[in-house]
């Protein structure tokens, strides 16, 4: 078992959201960042990560000085409050210019806009004094086959990726894979897919993942795996923890919400990799219910920290040389059982 460390935890500011959805409206008043922020710490959370529009807002309709300007003037909130930022994020999927894909739009004006806000979203990083940049890359996809080329899309990832590697030698890119959702079928659909991505570039070593429960589970693959996956080869440098219900739209249940086995086995596959030993944040990327109150409305956040520091006592507690003794043994049913009442206290 690895050694005992501290976590750090992280979410964004979307993670408190209104309760809107896509077939009714908002359930809940808009807060301020303001207000955001100051809970944030009273919760016990240490970093907020930001997409690009949540640092600077309308950030298409401002000039290069504008958007440092109030880069800098948000770094200094934050370091008033003492949270640091995580990750940056080109929220390039809201955008009218990406209907038809972001790096790998048939349009290449298109395809030029995706870069140069994905450049200066790590300008934004920078002065926030994060090195990552998170890619989701929730457009590049198709509905149709044939509308693309799916090898030419490939490519002009690549592409992108080596301008971003470019525009800043200390930048590190950490794509975060989703099979589907907004896109009928992505191209980028798995961890494994991710990771094939790197050699591709300039500077493999600065091409990472971010993984996310939910994703994985919409792939129909196991998020431990996934993890275990990526950290072999040293390259899981975020986290989205949340929960799913089968395989169905993206929910952002509250972490363990609805497998708390799976979320064990989540926690217990960091704490063997030492997950965290480097700097590294766990990031909750869940959300109320649409039914909360709003006195209720950090509970989601505040219970998946809470189930992620209990489950790291069930991991730490749990008694790994019997269970390697049941493995050897083939005694996978005294083995099921042994994790389930551990789960129950009943160990």
């Amino acid at each position: 078992m690895a050694l005992k460390h501290h976590y750090k935890f992280c979410f964004g500011p979307w993670n408190i959201s209104e309760g809107q959805d896509p077939y009714g409206p908002s359930t809940r008043p808009v807060q301020t960042f303001d207000w955001k922020l100051a809970e944030l710490k009273q919760l016990g959370f240490d970093a907020m990560m930001f997409h690009d529009d949540d640092a600077v807002p309308d950030i298409d309709t401002k000039s290069e000085s504008q958007i440092c300007k109030e880069a800098r003037d948000l770094r200094k909130k934050l370091d008033d409050a003492g949270i640091v930022a995580e990750m940056v994020a080109p929220r390039l999927w809201f955008s009218p210019l990406t209907i038809d894909g972001a790096y790998t739009s048939n349009d290449p004006k298109h395809r030029q806009y995706a870069i140069d806000r994905s450049l200066r979203s790590i300008d934004i990083a920078k002065i926030l004094g994060t090195d990552l940049l998170v890619l989701w890359l929730a457009r590049e996809g198709t509905y149709l086959r044939e509308a693309k080329n799916s090898r030419r899309s490939v490519e002009l990832l690549v592409e992108a990726l080596d301008k971003m590697l470019a525009h800043d030698k200390k930048i590190r890119l950490a794509i975060e894979p989703k099979p589907n959702e907004p896109m009928d079928h992505a191209y980028i659909p798995t961890i494994g897919h991710a990771l094939a991505l790197g050699p591709l570039t300039a500077a493999p070593k600065r091409v990472g993942a971010l993984i996310e429960t939910a994703h994985c589970i919409l792939a129909g693959l196991d998020p431990s795996d996934e993890m275990a996956f990526a950290m072999s080869f040293d390259k899981l440098w975020s986290l989205h923890l949340n929960d799913q219900n089968g395989l169905k739209f993206d929910q952002d249940k509250p972490f363990g919400s609805a497998n708390l086995r799976g979320a064990f086995n989540q926690v217990r596959v960091l704490e063997q990799n030492s997950y965290g030993s480097r700097g590294e944040y766990v990031c909750f990327d869940v959300h109320p219910f649409r039914t909360t109150k709003p006195e209720h409305w950090l509970a989601h956040l505040d219970n998946s920290r809470r189930t992620f520091l209990r489950l790291v006592e069930k991991v730490r507690s749990f008694d790994e040389p019997r269970a390697k003794q049941l493995t050897f043994q083939r005694d996978y049913q005294a083995l099921d059982q042994m994790v389930i009442d551990h789960l129950l206290g009943k160990d």
